[in-house]
């Protein structure tokens, strides 16, 4: 049987988690949209939907933005052109950095 271990999260991302639960929940509903048509649009079940709209922090981070892309809440740029600049601004300084991260180590002192 597998272990299940709870785990924490900040105080900032189930802060962030649930701003973006209420703005997704009370934009479905200004739409008139229910649950199912919502999930259905997206290509999710009725339930991911819900624990999306009750913060769940495990939720597919895809799902999640799709499901606010559908209901047009903004997440980082609204125009597609400024988002790109951005994604590629991103891209060309991760290519500037090391590939993978290592902890300095230990110079041994041979010397007797």
């Amino acid at each position: 049987m597998a272990k299940t271990s709870a785990r924490t999260y900040s105080r900032y991302n189930r802060a962030a988690l649930q701003l973006l639960a209420a703005l997704i929940r009370s934009e479905r509903l200004k739409q008139k949209l229910s649950a199912q048509e919502v999930a259905d649009r997206a290509g999710i079940s009725r339930s991911l939907l819900q624990r999306i709209e009750k913060a769940d922090p495990v939720c597919a981070i895809g799902s999640v933005f799709e499901v606010a892309t559908i209901l047009s809440i903004p997440l980082f740029e609204q125009d597609l052109k400024a988002l790109d600049r951005a994604l590629t601004t991103a891209q060309q300084t991760q290519a500037l950095l090391p590939k993978s991260a290592h902890k300095p180590r230990k110079e041994v002192d041979d010397d007797f």
